[in-house]
């Protein structure tokens, strides 16, 4: 669906620039921006590699698994029926704590483990269909709880902010509201469906 979006936008702004005759400066954008953008993909790059190679590295030495212990009370709220200390809460607590960085893309490739091993321990009867746990998972990796938002600031330092961290009170309050709010609807969600299962 994005790729069609991302499309329609394109297509629009050569048909309006034709429109306005502004083809030139369409053309002038196009051009400076592609190079913007991979300038920003490279400087984005090390901090990326930098957090993914610590969170290896906290995986390796069994960090990880202490982690996972100390927030069991919280997640097995939320991720009922998963085994305590396995591989699914292990990957679930590298994502979230990705997450809490600010690694968005850091933490997808342990979101992708955990959906894998949530998937192995329920032993889903209908893999086409997501699990109550793999929808949580989903919302908590998209409405993240960030306490240190490393890509923002990144970001905010690349186009020449004299202080990227500024905006850490926003970031906390915002997505604590939008992680609230998700799980709330996560949650009525699922008390919905099982009424009309009844």
């Amino acid at each position: 669906m994005m790729k069609w979006i991302m499309t329609g936008l394109i297509v629009l702004s050569a048909v309006f620039a034709a429109l306005t005759g502004n083809m030139g400066s369409l053309t002038t954008a196009f051009l400076e921006e592609c190079g913007g953008a991979v300038q920003l993909a490279i400087s984005l790059t090390g901090i990326i590699a930098l957090w993914s190679g610590i969170m290896r590295v906290a995986q390796s030495s069994g960090l990880t698994g202490k982690l996972a212990k100390l927030a069991e009370p919280v997640l097995s709220k939320l991720f009922g029926g998963l085994e305590r200390g396995g591989k699914a809460m292990q990957y679930i607590t590298l994502n979230i704590t990705a997450n809490i960085l600010g690694l968005g893309n850091a933490s997808t490739p342990f979101g992708i483990a955990a959906m894998r091993e949530i998937e192995r321990e329920e032993h889903n009867p209908e893999p086409e269909k997501a699990s109550h746990n793999m929808i949580v998972l989903t919302v908590m990796n998209t409405a993240s709880l960030q306490l240190i938002p490393t890509t923002a600031a990144a970001l905010r330092l690349a186009h020449g902010s004299a202080d990227p961290m500024e905006i850490l009170p926003c970031v906390w309050v915002t997505s604590v509201c939008a992680l609230s709010a998700a799980l709330t609807a996560a949650a009525v969600c699922r008390a919905l469906s099982r009424r009309k299962r009844l």
